[in-house]
């Protein structure tokens, strides 16, 4: 089971490691960091209620141990915040700012809140805001860049607390004062190189040890590495090691000195794994990731792996799949590694075997949730062993703890710009798994990332039936969440390039979304107009099942309109195509439709036999709800012509029906309650 994609029965991810609960020294920080919580700010000593919330913010060079001062603080504070701690890291590995809206839209996911798909930065920051306002959370962000980062994320409340990991002062934001970090307390250090090379060595030699920590400048990660490389040699002295870092100089900071001496130990094929993570599309690796990126077998690159934790160059991320980080201060130094000792062309090869992997992890994700398909089937148990997941629920859970990696990996090959086929399939499967672990509404914020992406690859391509099928995707989702103007903008820009791929169906499926855009926005002549261009797209290739349908779409553009005429002769054209068809449900539904404009034009006697032949129709078709729904409107026409007596008896029918219906289902369907109670719409012109 190991040796499988994922072996986990569903565990949430802490995003925390392991050495966290070894956390030293630091007294005084804290201390001073758990003061500033509760020291009066300027706002309150002016006699004004403090507007936003509390920043802590803790600085330092990497490799000071920065963010583990941060996790202990939480660690040590959380319990006064009832409503949880949120974690986001501002910077990607390489340094790059990570874009507020992607860290407002992952926060406000990790709160359970919606977050329409395209929706802008500000409007994510501002909802992010919001839905902290009435809580008291704590925040932990991590690695910012700048100020305006943290300022966009901030809390409009006193009662949250944000603790900010930073390089240096976030200038621009009020009343912080940093707690700057330098070297930890010798005792600390000490006991810190103790625990990683066992007490013998230490105790023998106390000025040795002491010795090596004013070599590091009791800087923790030198140390961690210092620790780490003794730890695998246990008959080396701690002399040995500190004579042989002064033996090179002042020259670059301890950090460096020790890396330097740690890598040069490695086996080279380790050391080669390493630099590879560095192409990684996030901070978190995985065995699968490195045995891509290195061309060599999946438990191969796991042991590898273990053994660099081992030494200190990597960090075990305390997760249900296997998951390691490297830290954020060897990032510089294993780029200028792999600039000096890989050649170009090999790193793309790595970053393609990369993406290979994750496309094929990807497929075999989708396929474990098509049980129905036995070609599904068949294409997964051709699949390597590593590559298949025991189960849907473990295909689910790796989708969902490996996402932002999955979502990295999309951005960097459309940055990449040269491996847009690679790019293409990725995103392809990446979408399809989403789509069929998540469903569609819920994966629908990240797919709306992942067609921008698609798009900007067709445009770089000159490929416009997928810069068609992009913009469509997009028109839609901008279409649900109300920005029908935009989607409107997208629905066009499809069409054209619809026709310049000369793609029938993307022609046709633009102009009937530009019809529906124009539906929304209230212009039911332009609406018409395009459902009608659409229509005879879909009769010049004989589908008639889209046909009757777009009869009904013109059918209803008119009746907004007030056509009533109209709207009767096209509900009728579609009520013939799906009797051709022999679709009895949809031929119900149409005779259901044609009834309302009946009522609406003034005609309560036509709609009256109209609605009693849908009924017919309705019970051929087994449609129960429609049925009832039919009897109320039946009860509404007897209503306005008098006969009181008879709508009674149909609202009973109708009340028997639902019943029923509720019976069987334990609890009301809110489509079926939509059903019923659509007969009680009017419009405006049908009242007047």
């Amino acid at each position: 089971m190991t040796d499988q994609a994922v072996d986990t029965d569903g565990v949430q991810v802490s995003g925390r490691t392991s050495a966290e609960s070894q956390f030293l020294g630091r007294t005084r920080e804290l201390k001073e960091l758990r003061a500033d919580i509760e020291r009066a700010g300027l706002d309150t000593l002016s006699g004004r209620k403090a507007p936003r919330a509390r920043v802590l913010l803790i600085a330092g060079r990497p490799g000071s141990g920065r963010t583990a001062l941060a996790e202990e603080l939480v660690r040590q504070v959380a319990e006064r915040y009832p409503d949880g701690v949120l974690r986001a890291r501002l910077s990607e590995p390489d340094g790059t700012p990570v874009p507020t809206e992607r860290t407002a839209r992952e926060l406000l996911s990790a709160l359970d809140l919606p977050t329409p798909p395209g929706a802008a930065e500000d409007d994510l920051a501002a909802a992010l805001r919001e839905a902290l306002t009435d809580r008291r959370a704590l925040l932990l962000l991590d690695d910012a860049a700048d100020a305006g980062q943290v300022d966009a994320l901030l809390p409009d409340t006193p009662d949250c607390l944000v603790v900010a990991v930073s390089q240096g002062p976030l200038t621009g934001i009020s009343d912080v004062r940093p707690c700057t970090l330098g070297g930890l307390d010798t005792k600390s250090a000490v006991e810190l190189l103790s625990r990683l090379t066992g007490s013998v060595r230490i105790t023998v030699d106390p000025r040795a040890a002491e010795g090596l920590v004013e070599e590091c400048q009791a800087q923790p990660t030198a140390l961690t590495l210092a620790g780490g490389w003794l730890a695998a040699r246990p008959k080396a002295a701690v002399a040995d090691l500190a004579k042989q870092l002064r033996a090179e100089g002042d020259e670059g900071a301890p950090l460096g000195r020790v890396f330097r001496l740690v890598y040069a130990s490695l086996p080279g094929s380790a050391a080669r794994i390493l630099r590879l993570l560095t192409l990684a599309p996030t901070e978190y690796v995985d065995p699968h990731t490195a045995s891509a990126l290195a061309g060599c077998s999946v438990s191969g690159a796991r042991t590898t792996l273990d053994d660099l934790v081992a030494v200190g160059l990597l960090r075990a991320v305390d997760s249900p799949l296997p998951q390691y980080e490297i830290p954020g201060c060897l990032h510089p130094l294993l780029r200028d590694r792999i600039e000096a000792q890989d050649r170009p062309a090999e790193l793309q090869l790595a970053r393609a075997r990369m993406l290979e992997r994750t496309v094929r992890l990807l497929q075999s994700c989708r396929a474990i949730t098509e049980t129905d398909s036995p070609q599904a089937r068949e294409k997964l148990l051709g699949m390597p062993r590593s590559l298949r997941f025991p189960s849907p629920r473990a295909a689910a859970d790796w989708l969902r703890i490996r996402k932002p990696a999955l979502l990295a990996a999309a951005r960097l090959a459309v940055a990449d710009g040269e491996l847009d086929t690679l790019a293409r399939r990725l995103m392809s499967q990446l979408v399809r798994a989403m789509v069929a672990h998540f469903g569609m509404q819920a994966a629908a914020p990240d797919l709306y990332g992942i067609h921008g992406l698609v798009l900007d690859v067709a445009e770089r391509q000159d490929l416009p039936r997928e810069q068609a099928a992009a913009l469509l995707n997009l028109g839609d989702l901008d279409a649900q969440t109300g920005r029908t103007a935009d989607a409107l903008t997208r629905y066009r820009a499809a069409l054209d390039a619809g026709r310049r791929a000369n793609d029938p169906y993307a022609t046709g499926r633009a102009m009937e979304s530009v019809g529906g855009a124009h539906q929304e926005l209230g212009d039911h002549d332009r609406a018409a107009d395009w459902f009608g261009r659409a229509l005879a797209e879909r009769l010049a290739r004989d589908e008639r099942a889209e046909a009757a349908r777009l009869y009904g779409r013109i059918a209803t553009a008119h009746t907004y309109a007030g056509r009533y005429g109209e709207a009767q002769r096209h509900w009728r054209a579609a009520m013939a195509g799906y009797r051709k068809l022999g679709d009895v449900a949809a031929h119900a539904r149409a005779l259901s439709e044609l009834a309302r404009v009946q009522e609406y034009a003034g005609r309560p006697e036509e709609s009256l036999r109209t609605c009693q032949e849908a009924v017919e129709w309705a019970r051929r078709a087994e449609d129960v709800r429609l049925q009832a729904a039919l009897h109320l409107r039946l009860a509404d026409t007897l209503d306005h012509l008098g006969d009181s007596t008879a709508a009674l008896l149909h609202r009973k029918a109708a009340e028997r029906m639902l019943g029923e219906e509720m019976q069987e289902g334990d609890t009301r369907d809110p489509a079926m309650e939509q059903d019923a109670n659509a007969c009680e719409i009017r419009s405006a012109s049908a009242e007047d």
